[in-house]
């Protein structure tokens, strides 16, 4: 932004004139032995014509919008990362509560097979099989943790902290869809779309700045000019123009035209992607609610199931094998929640981005 403001000033600007001494038959003397040089101090001043530079700070304002629409779309862009930056972490947060339940569960069972075993009414193979199921709960604990420390330090890092968190404590995963009534493409502009339209301004302009440069420019020039053989002095003046004989800037014209026309079909690129990603992210955001719910209910019959296949283990009616094949549902139900959560907290964060603002609130 602050590069584009500095360009639109000086674009503006007037060319600096030009002050010029000459001197002229030195050492040239009469017969009498009286000097001929003549002095001669002149002022010039280039004539910008054809528009040039208001053509020029017409194009300086255009970048400017520019740089203020991909500032926007940076905003918006840094804003999702770091709404899903967060929403990863406080994943990471539950799938460690989790695999930490699971984890207290498998010790459980294994407690309760050892029992068996110990009272005759169940192999060995039993208690091993549910040392193996503890051991692999263990190891999925550790490397949830591992992944919650390094969605944590990614966080940190995008928030600039000083300190890396060690735990985020506003929940983004259970918070009420949000995303009802955002508006729609047609009647708000997306920040890609409108960096793609402030480009192609900036084109045109930058077209109309070498169109304009085919026009010659005037430089008026005035002085004084003394005489040193009678200690006269006259006024001098004149006015060139440079002629367009060679260089008529036909390969500018040419590439700015290219520029523009480059910058026309990336516009409509960006209006058919941002109508596509609208409708995808649409798609995805109802899809995410129903998702959910599904997940939801999902992980309380697994909860239910568990409970049910324990009560039914310890009474001798079923094999540890179901009781292990209901623990790992019920985990996986609950990570299935976790992941549905994170989904819907995508979804949201995506219609938010599209139409330029900050996800869950401001």
């Amino acid at each position: 932004m602050r590069a584009a403001e500095g360009m639109a000033e000086q674009a503006g600007t007037i060319p600096n004139p030009t002050l010029s001494f000459q001197a002229e038959d030195l050492g040239l003397h009469d017969k009498a032995g009286i000097s001929q040089r003549q002095n001669t101090l002149s002022f010039s001043q280039p004539l910008e014509l054809g528009g040039k530079r208001s053509a020029r700070a017409a194009a300086g304002r255009a970048e400017v919008g520019a740089a203020e629409a991909r500032q926007g779309q940076a905003r918006a862009d840094f804003a999702y990362d770091l709404a899903m930056a967060y929403a990863t972490a406080e994943a990471g947060q539950m799938r460690v509560t989790v695999l930490t339940d699971d984890l207290g569960r498998a010790r459980e069972d294994l407690r309760a097979a050892r029992a068996l075993v110990e009272a005759g009414k169940e192999a060995d193979l039993r208690a091993v099989q549910a040392h193996a199921a503890a051991a692999g709960a263990e190891a999925d604990l550790a490397t949830a943790r591992a992944d919650a420390t390094e969605a944590l330090a990614n966080l940190s890092s995008m928030a600039g902290a000083r300190e890396p968190f060690s735990s985020v404590a506003v929940s983004l995963l259970t918070m009420p869809q949000v995303a009802k009534a955002l508006p729609t493409p047609a009647h708000a502009s997306g920040p890609a779309l409108a960096v793609a339209q402030a480009e192609r301004q900036a084109a045109a302009g930058r077209l109309k700045v070498e169109r304009a440069r085919n026009i010659p420019d005037l430089t008026l020039s005035v002085g004084a000019r003394n005489y040193d053989a009678n200690d006269t002095t006259g006024i001098v003046a004149g006015i060139s123009v440079p002629l367009p004989l060679f260089d008529r800037n036909r390969g500018a014209v040419k590439a700015a035209n290219a520029q523009v026309a480059a910058a026309e079909a990336r516009l409509n690129g960006a209006r058919l992607q941002a109508e596509a990603s609208w409708a995808a992210a649409t798609a995805q955001a109802g899809a995410g609610e129903a998702r959910l719910a599904a997940a939801t209910q999902a992980e309380v019959a697994a909860r239910e199931g568990y409970r049910l296949a324990r009560i039914s283990y310890e009474a001798g009616k079923s094999s540890l094998m179901e009781l292990s094949a209901a623990r790992r549902a019920l985990a996986e139900a609950q990570t299935r929640l976790i992941d549905a959560r994170l989904a819907r907290v995508r979804a949201e964060a995506q219609l938010a981005r599209l139409t330029g603002r900050a996800p869950f609130g401001e």
